[in-house]
């Protein structure tokens, strides 16, 4: 209302058009909202005969005055006015769009992704990386204060044989050579320790060259920090301090305690999960004491019988039951079946397993669950750390059905004491949990000679509502140490030196004791836009085939190409 009166020019796309005969209403969109545009038939009648040519997404110039509305639109910034047109330009015509952009479009997911361009230009993609960008001004802004400097490290680098798959890129000075793109800065901020840089951070990309979900992309973006002559209390407080800054200054929310924290031991014991939602209860209850032993065949050959309490749950029908069933069978899941008993209001209970268990098994069932009438028990078994992660799922979903999970509540949890190494099977060595670098706890070092699986790490992880937002360690700056985590990763001493030999040297010259953190800063996006998919905060982002359906990439390139670089490819025929 304070420029009523003012002559003005405004540029933008037309977002949509209202034709009332002696009138028309043309709506122009710009990054900062809409605004609406008045043509009258009686005072310019071939401007507004103009107007009415207009179509979606033709972008114009309007030049005229601005005027209070005589039908406002509170919804709208500026919807309490309107421009009297006395001048209109069309800067560029265009097609009429695939799809609306509207905040409720009608394009599927990869139509969008083909024109990301024009879904940027509604109003949620824009919102979510105007976040995005406050985000990183935040993040910025806090650590500087707290003295760390963002310097940038490389990103053609040495390709290692940990962790995901490397995206390589040859090299035509060097024939038959190639580097990688840096799933992080991993080995380069530990070298800026070494060279005395004590408070190190940077908001980088790194890549990965791995199957991908809706979560997750090739290429994504990390807050990645250091910090030398620190101890594991002093990198947590730091970095619960930036998560309490960001919560603050975008969305106005305050952490008065600290985060609270648990041993990765007890989160799989209650929780079945490294990254648990807390924001609701329903944690495990080993049922192997009172369900086993009854005649129950399943129960008795079980590792582990595991059960939650769904609150208020009862009431599912037999429909519902059956459907959760079907649930935990789907081969993502992996379960044989569910075992339920309902608590009934007048004291009783129903279950599908009443052949075996009397009313007061069950009884002894809620009392050591918790269950209270009109809760739903849910029951699986089988192997140890299949029905956890099992269990874990169920416990998710059920969260969700309940509306337990909302997302304007935000639980976080630091999660403590991770296994050093986890065997594999099939490869028949151990592997590094976190990376190779990872230190072990002090009072386990003597178990890397011993028992090398009961290790425990010096590590951390980050999770608000279910979701890893962060992790890191304390690092190894002793040679010996390092070179015997290599030994029990299965690297000779020629493989460990030919890939980290740079490393292992550059302690020799004095490494301070260090350790660090990296936030997924995509995530940490999502989660404060209240969404699951990293997709929509990222400008433009592949596909789940690691696709830009827009651009066309990955695709062919030219013979010439190939031949300066040293390559011969085997392109097979469609």
């Amino acid at each position: 209302m304070t420029h009523v009166g003012e002559e003005v020019s405004l540029v933008g796309w037309v977002q949509n058009s209202n034709d009332l005969g002696g009138m028309n209403f043309v709506n122009v969109r710009d990054r900062y909202g809409l605004t609406q545009l008045a043509f009258n038939m009686e005072s310019n009648p071939d401007l507004c005969e103009q107007s009415r040519k207009l179509g979606r997404e033709f972008v114009i110039q309007a030049k005229g005055k601005v005027a209070e509305r005589s039908s406002k639109n509170k919804k709208n910034p500026t919807g309490e006015v309107e421009i009297i047109v006395s001048e209109l330009t069309i800067l560029k015509e265009a097609k009429l769009p695939p799809f609306t952009i509207e905040d409720e479009t009608d394009g599927g997911d990869e139509l969008r992704m083909q024109y990301r361009f024009l879904d940027l230009r509604r109003n949620p993609l824009k919102n979510n990386l105007i976040l995005r960008h406050k985000m990183g001004l935040e993040t910025r802004k806090f650590l500087s204060d707290q003295e760390f400097l963002e310097i940038e490290t490389p990103y053609l680098i040495k390709s290692t044989p940990e962790g995901a798959r490397d995206f390589v890129v040859p090299s035509r000075m060097n024939p038959g050579e190639f580097y990688a793109l840096p799933q992080s800065p991993q080995t380069f901020k530990q070298l800026l320790m070494v060279s005395g840089y004590d408070r190190y951070f940077q908001i980088v990309k790194c890549f990965r060259d791995e199957d991908l979900r809706a979560d997750r992309q090739p290429e994504f973006t990390q807050i990645d920090c250091e910090m030398a002559f620190v101890e594991q209390e002093d990198i947590i407080m730091t970095f619960e301090g930036l998560i309490k800054h960001l919560f603050k200054s975008l969305k106005g929310k305050e952490f008065a305690e600290q985060f609270p924290r648990m041993d990765y031991a007890e989160c799989m014991e209650r929780y079945g999960s490294d990254k648990p939602d807390i924001r609701f209860d329903m944690q495990f209850k080993n049922l192997n004491t009172l369900a086993q032993n009854k005649g129950f065949s399943i129960f008795d050959s079980a590792e582990v019988v595991l059960g939650i309490v769904a609150p208020g749950a009862a009431t599912y029908s037999r429909k519902q039951l059956d459907a959760l069933t079907d649930w935990v069978r789907r081969p993502q899941i992996g379960a044989q079946g569910l075992v339920y008993v309902k608590c009934n209001e007048d004291g009783s209970f129903k279950s599908s397993v009443d052949k075996f268990y009397s009313q007061e098994d069950l009884k002894a069932w809620a009392d050591f669950a918790g269950a209270n009438a009109g809760d739903l028990i849910l029951v699986l078994s089988g192997g140890l750390d299949k029905t956890r992660k099992q269990m874990n799922e169920l416990r998710l979903h059920m969260g969700t059905e309940l509306g337990l999970r909302d997302p304007k509540v935000f639980k976080p949890l630091w999660v403590m004491d991770f296994p050093l190494l986890e065997f594999d099977e099939e490869s028949g060595r151990y592997h590094a949990m976190h990376h190779p670098f990872t230190s072990p706890k002090k009072e386990d070092f003597e178990l890397l000679n011993t028992e090398p699986g009961k290790v425990r790490a010096n590590a951390y992880d980050l999770a608000i509502n279910g979701v890893e937002v962060g992790g890191g360690s304390i690092r190894i700056h002793d040679s010996a140490i390092q070179s015997r985590m290599f030994d029990l990763l299965g690297f000779t001493k020629e493989e460990a030196q030919a890939q980290f030999g740079f490393l292992m040297n550059a302690f020799e010259y004095g490494a301070p004791p260090h350790g660090g953190l990296a936030f997924g800063f995509d995530r940490l996006c999502s989660l404060f836009g209240g969404q699951e998919s990293i997709r929509d905060f990222i400008a433009f982002p592949k596909n789940n085939s690691g696709r830009d359906v827009m651009i066309d990439a990955p695709s062919p390139i030219d013979i010439t190409q190939l031949t300066e670089l040293s390559l011969n490819v085997d392109v097979k025929e469609s």
